[in-house]
């Protein structure tokens, strides 16, 4: 089989890394969602089977049909929209549910329209570009800021990445990750301790529709997943120099969520700071056989989903500082040739600079993270500069 032949040590590595880094980043984000919808640990455990089959599956076979890495994530500002809104709102687990399956129609409806594919043509390649790096420069950050807390775990790191970028570019990031196990391990930092390997039954909740779960729910769900999530993925993608039918994998996030949505599947969509990892020379030196790491990733996602919270339980185990040093290192290569294509063409510097600079803010307006501002900012610096007196 052609995957087997093309998967390399590196792609796999990235794989694991993408899923590590997911996971361990917005995890206690889903699970105070679903606990705030009032959800049991069964449901909690269906959470993580839905989510993990429909993330594994949706990178892991358009991957190795279009030979492409697709990757595909759950929607960590959705998680925070819904762990919010159900806290001040009263809402049910059923109504909760409906307001899913709302999202996701919507989802498919902007996907099978094409709207959204639409709008992303318009947005000029230095600004995409712009818009990318400002989201991942904020891992980039987080990197040498756990130095703080970890300073000689975060060294060792660093300096197995020098050095393998140096001796053997290839396998940089795995020494990274290798190193960081064995430094952590040996200081008795990886609590694996109660892990217990269990299928996990997923469990269908009734969907209930009400008008309030539907305008509370449902709507700031789809409008911060398309805009905080689907559109810098759609950027990461095309940073990456990649072509890929952004309309029909918009509608298989949809239609995935549409059917999972019982089992606790709020949300999936395109994914940007994972799919970097992946879509990096890191991941392998043949920008055509990267898909292996994006179908390495999908893979352990579906076993994450298969095992629910045992699986979980381990991603959680590693040091957070030790996650987000081999984040950063991992997306240095992206975050620069983000930067590279941004300020390239002097007619576009000052937008993209302005949009790369809101993105890393962080801020947040009116729901909608720094991704979406970032965008608006960016384009209407270049309006504003393109305009004649």
């Amino acid at each position: 089989m052609r995957f087997f032949r093309d998967l390399s040590l590196p792609a796999f590595t990235a794989g694991f890394v993408a899923v590590l880094v997911g996971f361990t980043s917005s995890v206690a984000i889903v699970f105070q969602a679903a606990t705030a919808l009032g959800a049991t640990p069964e449901q909690i455990s269906s959470w993580m089977w839905a989510l993990g089959l429909g993330m594994g599956l949706c990178s892991a076979l358009p991957s190795l049909v279009l030979r492409k890495p697709v990757m595909v994530a759950w929607s960590t500002p959705g998680a925070a929209v819904l762990a919010t809104a159900a806290a001040a709102g009263g809402f049910t687990l059923a109504q909760a549910t409906g307001a899913f399956i709302v999202c996701a129609l919507l989802m498919t409806a902007a996907g099978a329209t094409g709207w959204f594919e639409r709008v992303m043509d318009r947005i000029p390649m230095p600004i995409a570009s712009a818009l990318l790096a400002g989201v991942l420069a904020r891992f980039g950050l987080d990197a040498f800021l756990a130095a703080r807390t970890a300073l000689p775990l975060v060294l060792l790191m660093l300096g197995a990445y020098l050095v393998g970028r140096r001796l053997w570019p290839r396998y940089a990031v795995p020494g990274v990750l290798a190193a960081g196990t064995a430094f952590a391990a040996a200081n008795g930092q990886l609590h694996l301790a109660g892990v217990a390997f269990t299928l996990t039954t997923p469990v269908a909740v009734v969907p209930e529709f009400t008008l309030a779960a539907m305008v509370s729910l449902a709507l700031p769900l789809f409008v911060v997943t398309m805009a905080s999530q689907n559109l810098p993925g759609v950027a990461a993608i095309r940073a990456a120099g990649y072509r890929m039918p952004i309309s029909k994998l918009i509608t298989l996030t949809g239609v995935a969520t549409l059917l999972l949505a019982p089992f606790g599947a709020y949300a999936l969509n395109l994914s940007a700071i994972t799919a970097a990892i992946c879509m990096g020379p890191e991941a392998h030196e043949d920008p055509d056989k990267r898909y292996t790491a994006a179908v390495s990733c999908g893979a352990i996602y579906v076993v994450i989903g298969l095992f629910g919270a045992a699986v979980t339980g381990v991603l959680t185990a590693f040091p957070r500082e030790l996650v987000v040093a081999v984040a950063g290192l991992a997306l240095l290569s992206s975050i620069a040739g983000g930067l590279a294509v941004a300020v390239k063409d002097e007619t576009h510097r000052e937008a993209a600079l302005i949009t790369f600079l809101v993105t890393l803010s962080g801020l947040t307006l009116a729901g909608i993270g720094s991704a979406f501002w970032g965008v608006v900012a960016g384009a209407l610096a270049l309006a504003v500069q393109r305009w004649r007196l």
